[in-house]
């Protein structure tokens, strides 16, 4: 996407058939504090597989992670990890 281009990053969008939105926002990458919830996160369903959100946000806990159950559940989206 070119922002100095002579046709609007509007247009440009439309053309390329993708989302204005996606132009102005990009992805940034994971803060410090996910990363470390992430990799714990990364273990636990090896030991509780049945475990949602819900469970993980416990036992992130008691690990010391202080993280809230939906955003729990959006790191587990992020990381392809579904309870059974």
């Amino acid at each position: 996407m070119d922002h100095t281009h002579r046709l609007s990053v509007s247009r440009q969008a439309r053309l390329l058939g993708i989302s204005r939105g996606s132009v102005y926002d990009p992805r940034r990458p994971p803060s410090a504090a996910d990363l470390a919830v992430m990799r714990r996160l990364d273990a636990l369903p090896l030991a509780y597989p049945f475990a949602g959100s819900r469970m993980l946000r416990g036992l992130l806990r008691q690990d010391g992670h202080v993280v809230g159950r939906r955003h729990v559940a959006t790191l587990m989206k992020r990381m392809g990890i579904v309870a059974l």
